[in-house]
């Protein structure tokens, strides 16, 4: 979203996908019911800040931090929307007024806010929780419409595999400390993942499409979805057929890892300096495109998802239910979940960000390792096209290489400063925030010993536990 598409909102006024909220200095309750309705029909754009004729009124700025912070604790406590959702605020000045900007996508879930089903049309949200017949046409809608919401009823929680969900479990709560699952059973956690439901054109209820395809074990999945399948392929010298395969008939999870581990590889990677954090540029451009190939396929098609490794491009795709056609451009790009239930349950692992986010790194990261931006294709089958520059590889490893020099020399004088006084290596360790020892060592402990810039305290017992370090004084060049 961009400030263009904003005034567009504005003069189009209020709408079935379009709501404006006036909001000061805190968040009024109906913002919940609208959020609720936009979930529930076909999404839409809440901008706060505005009164009901599109006039700007403007945000508190001092109060906005607050407002994106009670925003998302709402919307992530069942209490108010249940089931939970993850969306973000976007904040932007218009006419020297702040006002804030809220994309929600439509869900393949039924959502209740405060224990009501909030509906939409074109006067507003309205609250159909005691029309039974409203409340079993929208149940229907989302299960004809969300594949992954398909209902079998004779898979059995003996078809999932526990260690699977034990380590999703275990995932989840280290991204979330205290995250409800840690507490919860086997059936508990499916059920709080929207993973078993009520068919209600069958009256029948069980695990989902989604169950079977994120935890089941390879003969059920196999199964129920015959054609359930993801090509890795390396075609660099053999262009009729391949270098090196994995047919992946697996889970969505270990689909995930078995995808990485190929692009980990078969493509080269350089650290790269983001702020004072050396990441891997190749991880996060590929950990976006394993995702998007498992979270937003249309697993009813026959189409094999591919990845394809080949001496001048990365080309993925898979297909698709798409909302527009083309390519997708970032400034004018609206995301829209394809599998949400699918989709949030990576979130809640690790293995996915915030809905949009997705398109907006890959275009960073893309153009920072191969010096061009990928071509994303939105159609009946989506694609992801990476031109790789012959020379892109060397560039990343010169500009990682002088960005690590840098960093290593600011940290060493850092740590000389620091240890006046002797000290551990568990505490210069900690006074730097290095997760990893060995690269602690290798990097930074090491070449400061050899080049006497630091000293032992016990140098006839270098191995000890008890060892610790100090800089001796350093003569001043003049």
């Amino acid at each position: 979203m961009n400030e263009v598409r904003i005034r567009e909102l504005l003069i189009d006024g209020e709408g079935l996908q379009v709501e404006f909220k006036t909001c000061r200095n805190a968040l009024n309750r109906d913002v919940y019911e609208s959020v609720c309705a936009f979930l529930n029909r076909c999404g839409g754009d809440l901008l706060l800040g505005v009164s009901d004729d599109g006039q700007v009124t403007g945000v508190d700025v001092g109060a906005i931090e607050q407002i994106k912070k009670d925003f998302v604790s709402a919307l992530n406590s069942p209490q108010k929307i249940n089931p939970t959702s993850y969306l973000s605020i976007e904040e932007f000045t218009i006419d020297g007024k702040a006002i804030l900007h809220v994309y929600v996508p439509e869900s393949s879930q039924v959502h209740r806010c405060n224990g009501k089903i909030i509906d939409r049309n074109e006067d507003g949200d309205f609250n159909i929780t005691d029309n039974t017949q409203l409340v079993a046409a929208l149940y229907q809608r989302k299960q004809t419409t969300y594949s992954e919401n398909r209902v079998f009823p004779y898979v059995k929680l003996s078809d999932l595999r526990t260690d699977l969900i034990a380590r999703a479990r275990k995932l989840a709560v280290i991204q979330r400390p205290g995250h409800p699952w840690q507490e919860m059973s086997d059936l508990e956690m499916l059920k709080s993942a929207q993973l078993y439901l009520r068919d209600f054109q069958s009256d029948k209820e069980g695990f989902t499409l989604a169950a079977v395809l994120l935890l089941a074990k390879d003969d059920v999945l196999l199964s129920v979805l015959p054609h359930h399948r993801t090509d890795a392929i390396l075609r660099r010298d053999d262009l009729d057929r391949y270098d090196d395969r994995d047919d992946i008939r697996t889970n969505l999870i270990e689909s995930y890892d078995r995808l990485m581990a190929f692009v980990a590889k078969h493509l080269p990677d350089s650290f790269y300096l983001e702020g004072d954090q050396r990441i891997s540029i190749r991880d996060h451009i590929f950990r976006e495109v394993a995702a998007n190939m498992l979270i937003h396929r249309e697993y009813l098609n026959a189409f094999p998802a591919k990845l394809v490794i080949e001496a001048e491009r990365v080309m993925a795709e898979n297909s698709n239910r798409p909302h527009g056609h083309g390519l997708i451009v970032p400034d004018r790009f609206s995301p829209f979940p394809k599998n949400p239930v699918i989709a949030r349950f990576f979130k809640e692992i690790g293995r996915a960000d915030e809905l949009g986010s997705g398109v907006r790194k890959l275009f960073k990261y893309c153009h920072a390792y191969a010096g061009h931006n990928p071509e994303l294709v939105e159609g009946d089958i989506f694609r992801f096209v990476l031109s790789l520059a012959e020379k892109a590889p060397v560039e990343i490893a010169e500009q990682a290489t002088e960005q690590a020099t840098e960093q290593a020399t600011e940290q060493a004088e850092k740590l000389l400063r620091y240890c006046s006084e002797p000290k551990s290596r568990e505490e210069m360790q900690a006074f730097l925030d290095l997760k990893h020892r060995e690269h602690f060592r290798a990097e930074i402990l090491k070449p400061l010993l050899e080049k006497g810039l630091l000293k032992l305290t016990m140098p006839d017992k270098p191995t000890s536990p008890k060892q610790k370090y100090y800089a001796p004084p350093r003569k001043i060049q003049s």
